[in-house]
């Protein structure tokens, strides 16, 4: 997330400030380190061999005191995280994706892989409860689409944005308010879900199932009501997602793109072209959904907001997709207001507008500047 430098080395002198010198130790230190990243509000630790440790405080890097973490630290402090399953799958594939949890400090997910031959790792910070859209400040017309039984809702957006954590606030709707049977397929499994009105199954890729294509071909047997995949990795996984919608379920998952033309361009181009009219049918039918974000600087530095643009399945956004006009649905989205959609561009002006965050950071996250200042315009007007 970009910001100014004024504003990373104020987090920088305030952390230093604040933080007391953190001297590696081998496993004691580890916790030492969640602890204080927990303490400061941080989103993200990053290790890095030669580098001190760094914490992501509200979408910028803030250096804490003390020296370079070396290589043989790292591995001290990482490799007793892992069961001799994950140590194999690390040492074989150089990469490795897990959950795991620190006593009272919390749970926590974690991105081991090597750089320049050495261990680093990527350590996120899982909140310990269920967020929900008003804690998010998320739109509050995301809570009724999940009054909706059947169809395929898509979250997208970078690495980063929260796409995560709207699932897990939409599947906590349904939760608590209907009596169904929920399935979540995830790699890993973040956010715990307690049973509440509903029975929540939680799937882990890797541990539960070989892979998200496979797991989702056998929840179909399980009598779900809801399916949460995690992301859809592959052709296989995104035809079963297709599917499950089409056949009497309402299915969540995440892609990594931008806006909801890119959404459903990058659906259609996975498949070969003899597929596509059938695809783009299937997808018409099937789909209730966009829901793409971003995360962007508050005030002041003070948090973080989401910036989501939101493309409900219309009749005529179905026409679009059906006869491949994808490039008109922008258009429809931005005169949608009534059915509960806007583009990435209304809602930064609205963020701007509620005094959330500033013209410069707006414009810095937008897509089409021009559209951004008619609607900062027009407010003004």
């Amino acid at each position: 997330m970009s910001t100014d430098e004024s504003d990373l080395s104020q987090i920088v002198y305030e952390l230093n400030r604040t933080v007391p010198e953190v001297k590696p130790d081998k496993t004691a230190s580890l916790d030492k380190l969640l602890a204080l990243a927990a303490e400061q509000g941080a989103s993200d630790i990053i290790l890095v061999a030669g580098v001190t440790v760094a914490f992501r405080i509200n979408g910028s890097l803030a250096l804490a005191t003390g020296k370079p973490v070396s290589a043989e630290e790292l591995r001290a402090m990482l490799l007793p995280l892992l069961d001799s399953t994950q140590a194999k799958e690390l040492e074989t594939n150089r990469a490795l994706d897990f959950c795991f949890v620190r006593g009272a400090i919390g749970r926590f997910r974690a991105n081991l892989h090597y750089q320049r031959g050495t261990l680093a790792a990527s350590i996120r910070l899982l909140p310990a409860q269920i967020p929900t859209i008003e804690s998010l400040h998320l739109p509050p017309a995301l809570a009724r689409l999940m009054e909706r039984k059947q169809g395929l809702i898509l979250l997208t957006g970078p690495t980063g944005c929260g796409k995560t954590s709207t699932m897990a606030a939409l599947i906590d709707i349904v939760n608590t308010r209907r009596r169904n049977h929920i399935i979540t397929i995830e790699d890993p499994v973040e956010y715990q879900h307690a049973n509440r009105n509903s029975i929540v199954e939680q799937i882990e890729v890797g541990h539960d199932t070989p892979t998200f294509a496979q797991a989702v071909r056998a929840v179909l047997r399980q009598n779900p009501d809801v399916i949460l995949i995690g992301e859809m990795r592959d052709t296989e996984t995104m035809a079963a997602a297709l599917t499950a919608a089409e056949t009497g379920h309402l299915v969540l998952s995440s892609l990594h793109t931008n806006d909801a033309a890119q959404t459903t361009s990058r659906i259609l181009d996975s498949f070969s072209a003899g597929n596509q009219a059938q695809l783009r049918q299937q997808l018409s039918l099937a789909l209730l959904a966009v829901i793409a974000q971003q995360l962007v600087p508050a005030i002041g530095n003070a948090g973080l907001y989401p910036a989501v643009e939101i493309m409900i399945a219309t009749t005529a956004i179905r026409n679009l997709i059906r006869t491949g006009q994808d490039h008109q649905m922008r258009s429809l989205i931005s005169t949608g207001k009534a059915e509960g959609m806007m583009t990435m561009d209304q809602s930064l002006a609205e963020l701007v507008q509620s005094h959330r965050i500033d013209r410069e950071t707006a414009q810095a996250h937008c897509f089409h500047p021009d559209e951004l200042r008619s609607h900062l315009t027009h407010a003004i007007a």
